[in-house]
């Protein structure tokens, strides 16, 4: 409550803001002292520097400081009808004049912010990738190369460097066309120019079978208890000259698991599941087999179930 001054009480009384009508009333006879008023306050909490003067939350977009304008540049509309078409075209064509010189890049960010969305990745990821994109962009080496293929690589390097890496294939399978190859290429070139630009190796951050894990059972449909001892398996094996991808191990693993358990799962839904090669999945099942008794937890599998196994 405020105070402010009643012409029916001729006297400063007490005020009550009726927030949904916008009405300032008198606490004593009721009087609306004055109606429709405008808030001026933010629409919602930041919980940022509220005593400053520049309050970002009342109006308009996050700002991006990877564009030139920050990207809170305009963009006129063409309006819809006969009489729209003059409009249109004369300020159409003003605007053609002073194009964003960001425009490139504002279609690049939403191509990966797409791809992040499809593969349901965290938004520091998406804004790893826009910056190792941008970095990339400025040294204006990239052009006659696949755009596409490009992005996906860029995703790519991001999910490695923030530690939740994905494999080549479940990016390609957003890349909107982009093969694996194209990719490969395209994370080549972008490491050896972010090295040539810092002068050093870029950081691209280690794979571990672990981290493919929880993913891939979740695919594969296992319980938590399964989960667990795959989860608890894979960093087992990590103690033994496995000398094969963590992806590939990741996937053998998962096998060894599920045909323990009372739910056996066929080696084609584990391919599926994970992305891996039926072939490639035994491959790495037979580089396994001799550490098993040393790998899978003894809460889960007795010694009798270890024998049960088919031998590779």
């Amino acid at each position: 409550m405020s105070d402010a001054f009643c012409s029916d009480c001729k006297r400063q009384t007490e005020v009550v803001f009726d927030h949904s009508a916008g009405d300032t009333v008198c606490s004593e006879c009721g009087l609306v002292l004055e109606s429709h008023s405008i808030d001026e306050t933010s629409e919602w909490r930041t919980f940022a520097n509220e005593s400053g003067d520049n309050d970002p939350v009342r109006v308009g977009g996050p700002t991006n400081p990877l564009l030139t304008d920050g990207g809170l540049s305009t963009v006129i509309a063409k309006p819809n009808g006969t009489s729209g078409e003059f409009l249109s075209s004369s300020l159409g064509r003003w605007q053609n004049r002073g194009s964003n010189p960001d425009r490139g890049l504002i279609l690049a960010f939403k191509t990966i912010a797409t791809m992040s969305d499809r593969l349901g990745l965290v938004a520091t990821i998406k804004d790893r990738a826009n910056e190792i994109y941008k970095k990339v962009e400025d040294q204006k080496s990239s052009r006659g190369r696949n755009q596409d293929a490009l992005l996906a690589a860029c995703l790519y390097i991001a999910c490695r460097q923030e530690d939740k890496p994905r494999t080549v294939k479940e990016i390609c399978s957003v890349a909107n066309g982009a093969t694996k190859k194209e990719i490969g290429r395209a994370k080549e070139y972008i490491v050896k120019q972010l090295g040539l630009e810092k002068g050093q190796s870029v950081e691209m951050g280690a794979i571990h079978a672990a981290d493919f894990m929880r993913r891939f059972c979740s695919n594969v449909g296992m319980n938590n208890q399964a989960v667990k001892a795959a989860q608890e398996s894979v960093q087992k094996s990590e103690e033994f000259d496995i000398r094969r991808s963590p992806i590939s191990i990741a996937a053998a693993v998962i096998y060894i698991i599920t045909q323990i358990s009372d739910e056996k799962k066929p080696l084609r839904d584990i391919s599926l599941a994970t992305g891996v090669a039926e072939g490639t999945i035994r491959n790495s099942y037979k580089d396994l087999y001799p550490h098993i008794a040393k790998i899978i937890p003894s809460w889960y599998a007795k010694e009798e179930d270890l024998k049960n196994l088919c031998s590779p």
